[in-house]
Parts: C-alpha cells; sequence; structure tokens
C-alpha cells in the first residue's frame, strides 16, 4: 500500500471513530433524564386549553397532562419550564429543556433542526374576526391588520398566504396577541381553533367567528436531533397510550373531542 493510500485509508478510518463517537454522544439523553431522575420539559402557559396557569399560577392544559404522563411512565420527577413559541426551539438546542410538549407542529424547516414523535394531540389553525368583515380566503387579507405569534405555525402559515399589503401584527405570546385582537389593534387574529373559541366564549360581545383555515397540524414531542433512544421510548409511551384511550381521554378534557387518528 502506498503513503498516499495508507494516509486516505488512516483518514477514513479516523472518520468512521469520530461519526461513531459522536453518535454514541448523541445518544445520552434518555440515559442522563434517568440519572438525574428527572425530565425538564417546555410547555406553554399562555395558550389555553393546550397551556395556561390557574388562579394560583399552577401550570394547567393539555400539554401538562401530557408532560406529566410522560413524566410518571418514564418513573422520573417533571420540571416544568415555561416558554413562548419563539423560544421552545432554542431552549431544546441549547440544552435548557430535555423536550418540548408546547403545541409543537412539524414541518420541513423545524425537522432540520430539531427530532419529532409521533403525534399527541390534534391542532387546528384559522384565521378570526369580526361577523361583519368579509374574509374567506387569504386573498381577502389585502389591506388588513391580522395579529399573529412571532415565530409560531400560525406565522409560518399566514406568511405563506398574505398578501403584500397585509398588515402583518406579529407579538412575542400568544396571550398578547389575542389581548391585541380584542383590544382592536388589529382587525383579524390568527390563531388556533381552540384558542379562539375560548376567546370567543369570554367576549361574545365582539362578535368573533371563524374565517377560514390555516392549516390543520397535529402536535407532536420535539427533541434533540439524533437522540433515537430517547425518540424511540416517547414513542413506545405515546403507542401505549394511543391504544389504552389515554390520548383520547386527555382530548376529550380539554378540546372536548376525542384526538382521533394522529400521525405516527
Amino acid at each position: 500500500m502506498t503513503i498516499t493510500k495508507r494516509r486516505f485509508s488512516l483518514g477514513i478510518a479516523a472518520l468512521a471513530l469520530f461519526a461513531s463517537a459522536c453518535g454514541a454522544q448523541a445518544q445520552t439523553a434518555l440515559d442522563d433524564i434517568q440519572k438525574a431522575k428527572q425530565i425538564r420539559i417546555a410547555i406553554p402557559t399562555d395558550f389555553a386549553p393546550y397551556g395556561f396557569v390557574d388562579a394560583d399560577l399552577h401550570p394547567q392544559g393539555l400539554d401538562i397532562d401530557m408532560a406529566n404522563y410522560v413524566g410518571a411512565k418514564l418513573g422520573v420527577k417533571v420540571v416544568l419550564v415555561p416558554v413562548t413559541s419563539a423560544n421552545r426551539i432554542p431552549y431544546l438546542q441549547t440544552k435548557k429543556v430535555d423536550i418540548v410538549i408546547s403545541t409543537l407542529g412539524k414541518n420541513p424547516d423545524r425537522e432540520k433542526a430539531i427530532d419529532f414523535t409521533a403525534a399527541y394531540s390534534p391542532f387546528f389553525i384559522g384565521v378570526f374576526g369580526p361577523k361583519t368583515m368579509a374574509v374567506k380566503a387569504g386573498a381577502d387579507l389585502a389591506g388588513k391588520s391580522i395579529a399573529v405569534t412571532r415565530g409560531s405555525m400560525d406565522d409560518m402559515e399566514l406568511t405563506k398566504i398574505a398578501p403584500a399589503t397585509t398588515g402583518l401584527r406579529r407579538f412575542e405570546d400568544n396571550n398578547t396577541t389575542i389581548s391585541a385582537y380584542m383590544a382592536g389593534q388589529t382587525q383579524l387574529v390568527a390563531t388556533s381553533v381552540q384558542v379562539a373559541d375560548v376567546m370567543m366564549k369570554k367576549s361574545p360581545q365582539m362578535g368573533t367567528e371563524f374565517k377560514f383555515v390555516l392549516k390543520v397540524s397535529p402536535n407532536f414531542i420535539g427533541l434533540a436531533k439524533n437522540e433515537d433512544k430517547l425518540r424511540s421510548r416517547l414513542n413506545e409511551i405515546l403507542m401505549e397510550a394511543k391504544k389504552s384511550g389515554e390520548l383520547d381521554k386527555m382530548s376529550q378534557k380539554w378540546l372536548s373531542r376525542p384526538a382521533g387518528d394522529l400521525p405516527e
């Protein structure tokens, strides 16, 4: 073997060892959780009925129930970490949390940054506004103002279809988005059907109604890239919950409908 070929072979071997080492290092999340006997889970506190705080400032909602269910099945303590739509993925990437259970939808851009489990709950995004305003499709948003939460799936989908003359007002969290619309700062709001339903029931005098669907986007658990052991374990938990009816129970409790068929 020539020196050049030998060096090439050694280089390939070194790369293989490096890749193997990186793969081994990337598979530590589940072991780390079990060793620490706790799991840090990013959850929403500004997005009822998925996540909000009660009168005693205790987190409540479907995502919180899901987080506690996962922790119980893993046999570890659950540490709930409130996040916004904009910082939930950065929190995961910087290891401030171990997983994200915060109305997280899946799309190609996000899949480049993090991994996802099977879906655990349904989620529908739409545009809402006063009954007196004729809005039936994206084209009808031209010249109108609309509130949306920055970095959310709502924001991504709305940006795709809004005409250039649409006044997109982006806010940092969901409570602020809803408050801005209710205060008359915008004519319309883009949010989930479930959140809008809560808003409309609390303030029927506003005459808000559903206008059109932006996206049907089930919720998934997010985790760091290449943590296949953790993802497999989480998927096992979700599969068991689906078979036992636990997913349907949680969905019925908070959304008044069963989870139904969800992508795996």
